[in-house]
């Protein structure tokens, strides 16, 4: 009889599209005892990750928490509760997540007007504001403001003050953008927003951070028809997260993954959010450095370039698979592949996190560098981390 022994996962480096490599004080404080979810320590705890998601979020938005699973269900979450049957939505999509957006609005019984752009383009503001002169009626607009498939950085200040003229609401995805980029919810008048546990806060995947302003709220309140989803339902949900001190029972919580998610916001506090940010401008700038002095060119406009996230075009004759497999196999290096009409083109280079750092930046340079070569690509060879370590030297 075979016998199925403890699952021992190797040491891999993370610098795909997501998850990244968790800091090993995350993983330690998810290794901590479990409480019960109603136990008065576990909710004093609850308490202080409302708050550090609101330093990250930079909002005073009492409607802010921690979904109990992935950064698709905040997102579902959003949607559900601010989307009616009847709803006109106008959704921005450059990329794959912006369809998941039209997905969700039409099953919640919404019209979803799309404003589309070419994917690895910022979502074209003049395109919105057309959108939603087409149709006045538009409730919320949607959009994604680090599209993870494709690298690109949108506009959310000037995307929000469109909605806002037009008295409409918006719900913005910020799953890639959350700690790696300026977001600051309240500044720019964001009225939904949701992230993810994964990306560049360094936790474990299963989390969703999520904050509502005062028109959602407002929103949800008015409601002429139930939530479509009982679990997701923010009625029923902050009767759990919300207030201070008793709870009512909604759902067991994640309890060790939200010890992780409150070591994590702690460590981005520790560091301060303009420092996180810059950390991640200065690594992007030495992967970009090596990457150009090898000859690989990115996607994305340098103006809308996401520094967590780099899509680079693989080389004409290249089989980006076989590149991928051979970085995980020979350097235990994960990157990401293309999706959707990118797939096969790129790779998805991440620096999210605690992945973002010289050590992975001068690893990935140097292993691509010996597996392109190996493969006779046409690629410059020994020079990229001599670029990039350039570029360290000039920040100091």
């Amino acid at each position: 009889m075979y016998m199925t022994t403890s699952f021992h996962p190797p040491q891999r480096i993370l610098m795909g599209p997501g998850p990244s490599d968790v800091n090993p004080r995350v993983l330690a404080a998810m290794a901590r005892p479990t409480l019960g979810h109603l136990d008065p320590e576990f909710i004093r705890m609850m308490d202080e990750v409302k708050a550090l998601l609101k330093y990250a979020f930079q909002t005073q938005n009492e409607m802010t928490f921690a979904v109990s699973a992935p950064g698709s269900a905040g997102m579902e979450c959003c949607f559900v509760n601010l989307v009616e049957p009847g709803d006109t939505v106008v959704v921005c999509q450059n990329g794959v997540f912006g369809g998941r957006m039209k997905e969700n609005v039409e099953r919640c019984g919404g019209t979803a007007v799309m404003v589309q752009d070419a994917w690895g383009e910022p979502v074209d503001v003049d395109k919105v504001a057309a959108a939603l002169r087409t149709h006045p009626n538009t409730k919320i607009v949607a959009f994604v403001h680090a599209e993870t498939s494709t690298g690109a950085r949108s506009d959310a200040q000037a995307i929000v003050a469109l909605a806002q003229q037009h008295g409409a609401l918006t719900i913005m995805d910020a799953v890639t953008s959350l700690g790696g980029i300026p977001v600051t919810m309240d500044a720019w008048g964001v009225d939904a927003v949701y992230s993810g546990s994964q990306k560049c806060l360094s936790c474990s995947p299963g989390l969703s951070p999520v904050s509502f302003g005062e028109r959602a709220i407002e929103k949800i309140k008015a409601r002429t028809s139930k939530v479509q989803s009982w679990f997701l339902d923010l009625q029923l949900v902050m009767s759990y997260w919300g207030g201070e001190g008793k709870r009512a029972y909604h759902h067991t919580a994640p309890i060790n993954l939200l010890y992780g998610l409150h070591e994590a916001l702690v460590i981005l506090q520790e560091e301060g959010l303009e420092a996180a940010w810059a950390r991640h401008a200065r690594n992007h700038q030495a992967l970009l450095a090596g990457f150009e002095a090898m000859g690989l060119e990115f996607v994305v406009r340098e103006a809308y370039r996401l520094p967590q996230l780099n899509a680079v075009s693989v080389p004409d004759g290249v089989d980006e698979a076989a590149v991928r497999a051979a970085l995980l196999r020979d350097y235990s290096l994960e990157i990401g592949a293309g999706l959707g009409a990118m797939a096969g083109k790129i790779w998805r280079v991440g620096l999210m996190g605690h992945a973002s750092n010289p050590k992975n930046v001068y690893t990935c340079l140097g292993a691509m560098d010996a597996v392109l070569s190996a493969m006779k690509a046409p690629v410059k060879s020994g020079v990229a981390v001599a670029a990039a370590k350039q570029v360290y030297a000039n920040a100091v």
